[in-house]
């Protein structure tokens, strides 16, 4: 078991995003983006896919014990902390459900054309467009043999 999984498996049981393991690892001062977070999730065989190294594991894991335990000057319940981030996930999961309402019971109303809406008749006529740039060939690359 390499440092990838053991990442993987931490994420899944403690519900973390990426976010929030940058969060975590800022606890400790040690800075990482959002897209190398995603590369260490990514399979082995894809072309962007980053190896955990020891470093970014022992410190997203001192800065885990800060995150759920806190501080000496302020300590924290782990479990707390964790039932916490589980009613956030699933209060994410539940709102992205709403914000995509599928109303199957509800019958469309009518089309109702606006009263504003007036067609075009032939009468007027727009003046013709005025070319902003010139045309221009360029010449780039081999020249074709006739």
């Amino acid at each position: 078991m390499n440092n990838n999984e053991i990442f993987k498996k931490l994420r899944v049981a403690l519900q973390l995003r990426d976010d929030q393991i940058v969060e975590i690892l800022e606890l400790v001062n040690f800075r990482i983006s959002k897209g190398e977070i995603g590369n260490i999730f990514r399979q082995e065989d894809h072309p962007k896919f980053m190896e955990c190294g020891d470093q970014i594991l022992r410190n997203f894991l001192n800065g885990l014990v800060i995150h759920l335990r806190g501080t000496k000057e302020n300590p924290k319940n782990a479990k707390e902390v964790i039932s916490a981030n589980a009613k956030e996930v699933t209060k994410k999961v539940a709102e992205d459900k709403t914000s995509k309402p599928i109303s199957k019971d509800k019958p469309k109303g009518e089309f109702k054309p606006k009263s504003s809406f007036k067609p075009k008749t032939g009468a007027q006529k727009t003046a013709p467009k005025v070319q902003v740039v010139e045309k221009i060939n360029f010449k780039n690359g081999k020249k074709k043999k006739d």
